[in-house]
């Protein structure tokens, strides 16, 4: 660690962060607070960090991972801390937990607040057991907590609060728009973390697509990506728990959760949709790459695999500043009901299609989100800002904003054949008219095809983040290659 510039890195081979990333974001959010509220300039931002917590009634603590919004001000590592920074000096203040001696037989050596503070370039250092009385110091005419709903999760954000916090004035409505909109828009430090950790996860993606063989379980195909993310990349952590769909469990949109742990059995013919994203430094990555387990397309998989591909990559060219995130969901839809139709699945008028929201048939999802320290970022139906639609499809947008440089989004287009919402089609007069139903019964049990790419909004269009194989003979080329290479896994899982 430099002590002139300090930094975050996990070795050589592994991409190195200087704090400044943080001091740049804590002066960005005190700007837009004097620049908004001009009155408050004598205020104290105070922000609570993530604890560490034991499972259930044991001892076990799980991996600790930092609190979002925490993270993006000060960059801390450990847990049970506060952070405070004055707005109108952008004067940082750190408060570490006062750990006993004798955790130092478990934890190793305990060190003091100058550590901290040179680790960390935050201006001051104290404990945990000192904030009021330091806080009370700096005489701030209020203090600024956090208080807001996620839109995507429903659940509320992690207040600041300490003994003595009732001693001082409070405002927990001010701070939470204001730095929940600085964390839509990237630095070029946070740009360039976003990007390594695309590279690692491309490159992991690219790894499970080479080893992959019919039979093999689809966790081990799991276990090859986040494997290569934290050997090659640093990354302990994933952003969400991997969706490794084989076969029908493609159109199950959360595969992967406890009750379907990514625990069936690859085979000879199926489609593999596998939504995978390392996470770095707690800024995250979001992939989708679907493929053949065998490595050779169909007729049937090349007709859904180029339908997506296609809108994909219409979407892709035509976002840019000022272009309605909702026009670009409608666009993907128009492109995927158009090829279906060409593809013999679908009759009819595609403008009737679009009118009666038929698109949501094949993608009930939203075409994409937000992504920075949280893979579904924060800030995507702020009040001001567009409000959901409410539209079959629409409403499951995790934001409706116009685009703008500096945004990070996914693009997510998806066809799937869900048996339950096919169903539910097929008996409402105003869909079945346009599905050609013994063609869309061949493709039961197909799974889905998702294609998925992190793009940055430019000042004329956008950056893709991701770099893996796209088209179909890239993606036949790369699995060829990778089925000439001996499979270092057990004999019954070479074909």
């Amino acid at each position: 660690m430099d002590s002139v510039s300090p930094s975050f890195n996990l070795g050589e081979h592994t991409f190195e962060i200087p704090m400044v990333l943080h001091s740049e974001n804590r002066k960005r959010v005190c700007n837009e607070l004097k620049k908004k509220h001009p009155d408050l300039e004598h205020s104290i931002i105070v922000l609570q960090g993530g604890e560490s917590n034991t499972l259930y009634c044991s001892d076990r603590e799980p991996v600790f991972r930092q609190e979002s919004y925490f993270h993006w001000a000060f960059g801390i590592l450990e847990p049970d801390c506060y952070g405070a920074i004055e707005v109108y000096s952008n004067r940082s203040h750190l408060f570490v937990p006062k750990l006993p001696e004798c955790y130092a037989v478990w934890m190793g050596r305990l060190h003091d607040l100058e550590y901290f503070k040179k680790r960390y370039a935050v201006d001051e250092v104290h404990f945990v057991t000192d904030i009021k009385s330091v806080l009370g110091s700096l005489q701030p005419e209020v203090l600024l907590t956090l208080h807001g709903k996620n839109s995507d999760s429903g659940k509320e954000t992690r207040e600041a609060v300490f003994d003595g916090i009732g001693e001082f004035k409070v405002d927990n409505k001010v701070l939470y728009p204001v730095i929940t909109e600085c964390r839509v828009f990237k630095t070029s430090y946070e740009l360039d973390v976003l990007r390594y950790i695309n590279n690692i996860s491309s490159e992991a993606h690219k790894e499970v697509m080479r080893r992959i063989r019919p039979g093999m379980k689809e966790y081990q195909l799991e276990s090859i990506f986040n494997h290569y993310c934290y050997y090659m990349g640093g990354a302990r952590h994933t952003s969400y728990t991997c969706i490794c769909g084989s076969g029908p469990n493609g159109a199950t949109l959360h595969y992967g959760h406890a009750g379907a742990p990514n625990d069936k059995t690859v085979e000879e013919g199926d489609m593999c949709l596998f939504d995978m994203g390392g996470e770095y430094y707690c800024y995250t990555s979001d992939i989708t790459c679907t493929f053949p387990a065998n490595g050779k397309f169909t007729d049937k998989q090349k007709l859904i695999y180029n339908a997506v591909y296609k809108s994909s990559r219409a979407v892709m060219e035509a976002v840019k500043p000022g272009i309605s995130w909702v026009d670009m969901h409608k666009l993907a839809d128009k492109v995927h009901l158009e090829e279906l139709k060409k593809g013999g699945l679908l009759q009819g008028d595609i403008k009737e299609m679009m009118e009666a929201n038929l698109g949501a048939i094949f993608m009930p999802h939203g075409l994409g989100h937000f992504m920075g320290c949280d893979v579904h970022d924060v800030g995507g139906y702020l009040e001001g800002e567009p409000e959901r639609p409410t539209q079959p499809g629409l409403k499951s947008l995790r934001t409706a904003r116009v685009l703008a440089q500096g945004m990070v989004l996914t693009i997510e287009p998806g066809i799937y054949f869900i048996d339950c919402v096919l169903d539910n089609a097929l008996k409402d007069p105003k869909l079945s008219k346009f599905l050609i139903s013994n063609k869309i019964e061949e493709y039961r049990n197909f799974g889905g095809v998702r294609i998925e790419d992190d793009i940055v909004i430019t000042q004329v269009g956008c950056e893709l983040m991701t770099k893996v194989p796209r088209t179909i003979v890239e993606i036949e080329d790369l699995m060829r290659a990778g089925q000439k290479i001996e499979s270092s896994f057990p004999q019954e899982f070479k074909k």
